[in-house]
């Protein structure tokens, strides 16, 4: 009793200092500073959908001894399993590199020098951790130190935001101006959200943990507790921008704009927290979608794959991270924004979303895998809720991006 516990202690401590992303950030300060309140709605209906799609991963995992590709590989062949794969790993490398320019972002912040130039020490360094490192130190190291991100947390409750106002936000409602750029603000906050990598990266996590039936109480937890939790994080940083630039008129455009959200609470250290919870977020993020472009790769391919296995015993999954860290950083190189590529991302993965959750639906109603533990009918109406929003941002993402991105 005393393990599981500590492991679902542990469990929601990581989920929370790893919840916050490039996108999460990015989104939400633009959602705070544009809108105010009103997308407070947006970030609790994406936390709502990641809840049970990554407590669904979970439970796949510890029940049938799969991670979600090498199911969908195995239930509907290769050929059917590329298809979600490709789009995933298409966009995953965007995510990969917005979040690296995040962290190259981070570090022009406090010295000055222009982000191109830490683009390629900022990949060379997240491929020795991944090389040099196990599963255990990437999941556990850098979520702890990303607790800092409840600095955003704090700030909130210091700049004492009326609350009445934070809960009429809960409601979808229109704003009186910009109703395109608010509803891809909305699409851009649930495709942060509900990005297909977190549970693609848990069920893979689970299989590296040996989780087994003794673990669905944990993964309940985890999924609930951790990413509820965790959307604090999200908020915060809404709340904050939206108490700090709304009554200005300002709007985040740069993530030199956003790094003076904190200083009003906390002085000049504002400035440092901000440069130092997105460094920490966006390297924790980068770490996780590196190896989950790996995990993907060498499960769809039916390669060998483990973080905790020393490089030479599989080479291929090593290869795999070793490509795509390097790709991704040179899109930050050739100096891409960061910021204008993060909400491209997050829209484009959007469009994706049917592709993976509609075969996950069918996995998780298969008695082979699960037997007893499939989907009942709450999860699967949640998750046919999720379809159909999947759907519907699907066709409007693009648009929204060129009309009010």
């Amino acid at each position: 009793m005393r393990k599981k516990a500590f492991e679902i202690t542990l469990g929601i401590v990581t989920s929370i200092g790893g919840f916050l992303d490039v996108g999460a950030i990015a989104t939400a300060a633009q959602a705070g500073a544009a809108f105010g309140f009103q997308l407070v709605w947006a970030i609790l209906l994406g936390t709502i959908c990641v809840i049970f799609l990554v407590e669904m991963s979970g439970r796949l995992a510890a029940v049938s001894k799969h991670t979600l590709v090498d199911a969908l590989r195995e239930r509907f062949g290769v050929n059917f399993c590329l298809v979600p794969f490709t789009a995933e790993l298409f966009v995953d490398v965007l995510v990969l590199a917005a979040e690296i320019g995040g962290v190259c972002l981070a570090l022009q912040l406090i010295t000055g020098i222009s982000f191109p130039w830490w683009a390629l020490p900022v990949a060379f360094l997240l491929w020795l951790l991944l090389w040099k490192g196990t599963f255990e130190i990437i999941e556990n190291g850098t979520s702890f130190f990303g607790l800092i991100t409840l600095c955003f947390v704090v700030a909130a409750f210091v700049l004492h935001p009326l609350w009445k106002l934070f809960g009429a936000g809960v409601l979808p409602s229109l704003p009186t101006h910009d109703k395109a750029h608010y509803w891809f603000i909305a699409v851009a906050i649930l495709g942060a959200l509900i990005s297909p990598y977190l549970f693609y990266f848990y069920s893979s996590g689970a299989i590296e943990d040996k989780w087994g039936k003794g673990h669905l109480v944990v993964n309940r937890a985890i999924a609930g507790l951790g990413m509820g939790f965790g959307s604090l994080v999200s908020l915060g940083v809404l709340v904050v921008s939206a108490l700090v630039f709304q009554p200005r008129g300002l709007q985040v455009d740069a993530y030199e704009q956003a790094a003076l959200m904190l200083t009003e609470s906390f002085g000049y250290w504002g400035f440092i927290f901000f440069a130092v919870s997105l460094g920490i977020a966006c390297f924790g993020a980068a770490l996780e979608v590196s190896l989950n472009l790996a995990y993907g790769t060498a499960q769809a391919l039916g390669w060998n794959w483990s973080e905790n296995e020393h490089p030479t015993q599989d080479a291929r999954f090593s290869a795999s991270y070793t490509v795509f860290v390097f790709a991704a950083s040179l899109l930050m190189v050739i100096g891409i924004d960061p910021l204008k590529l993060t909400l491209f991302t997050m829209a484009l993965t959007a469009v994706i979303l049917p592709l993976v959750i509609i075969p996950f639906l069918i996995l998780m109603n298969d008695e082979r895998y699960l037997g007893k533990h499939r989907n009942g009918w709450i999860s699967n109406g949640v998750i046919l809720f999720i379809i159909g929003l999947a759907f519907v941002l699907a066709i409007v993402a693009i648009p929204l991006e060129i009309i009010g991105g």
